[in-house]
């Protein structure tokens, strides 16, 4: 089970909403969020702009927001960012609780590495699982460790934590596996491609040593 208490944040309460009360905040060194979940209201806070961004650095971060002396067990479900500053403007907590399966959206990491010659596409990067909120996993490790080309893997064959229910649709790829174009191969492909433009390939130039004998000037015992 995750150490919550390492991913604690100490929130305040807030009266005030709309775009200026949410700079205010924000000049403050803060981040507005919301908290809901389990029929109760919604509950508008203001999170701790430091602590809040380094615990929110890892992904399906669950964390306990602390109001008023009461802990909260919350899931960040939406995370809204400044797009050009390294900057959380809002976030959306979702209220869980120990032994409740939520759905997320894990990473996928590859490991290990193909067969030579190959070429690997990571085809979809997450997959959405079912899993209890105090045991979500940080990642779904798959091995192409010596996988030759042609080689498909599908949601359905990757190897899920104990107790994760996958909610990807089973035969979404996940990794596909080709073999690698030559340069010979590719130059005769860009060739085939021009000639059905009717545009005529480029000639090859001459070797170095071939072109400066071409340009070379005659010798003077050459010459008529």
């Amino acid at each position: 089970m995750p150490d919550t208490s390492r991913n604690k944040l100490v929130a305040l309460p807030r009266t005030k909403f709309g775009k200026g009360a949410a700079r205010t905040i924000r000049r403050e060194h803060n981040i507005p969020a919301v908290m809901y979940g389990h029929g109760t209201e919604p509950v508008h806070i203001s999170l701790p702009g430091h602590q809040t961004m380094l615990a929110l650095k890892v992904a399906n971060a669950l964390l306990t927001i602390e109001i008023d002396g009461k802990d909260h067990l919350v899931l960040a479900k939406d995370i809204q960012r400044d797009p050009i500053r390294p900057l959380i403007e809002h976030v959306d907590l979702v209220v869980v609780r120990k032994g409740e399966k939520v759905n997320v959206d894990v990473p996928v990491h590859l490991v290990g590495t193909a067969a030579v010659e190959t070429v690997v596409s990571l085809e979809n990067n997450t997959v959405e699982l079912a899993v209890e909120a105090t045991a979500i996993p940080d990642r779904v490790e798959v091995s192409i460790e010596g996988l030759q080309a042609g080689t498909q893997i599908h949601a359905s064959d990757l190897a899920l934590p104990k107790g994760a229910e996958l909610l990807t649709d089973a035969e979404a790829l996940i990794v596909n596996i080709t073999q690698a174009i030559s340069a010979e191969a590719l130059e005769a492909e860009l060739a085939a491609d021009l000639l059905e433009l009717g545009v005529e390939a480029p000639e090859v130039e001459a070797a170095d040593g071939e072109a400066a004998d071409a340009e070379a000037p005659a010798a003077e015992g050459d010459k008529a």
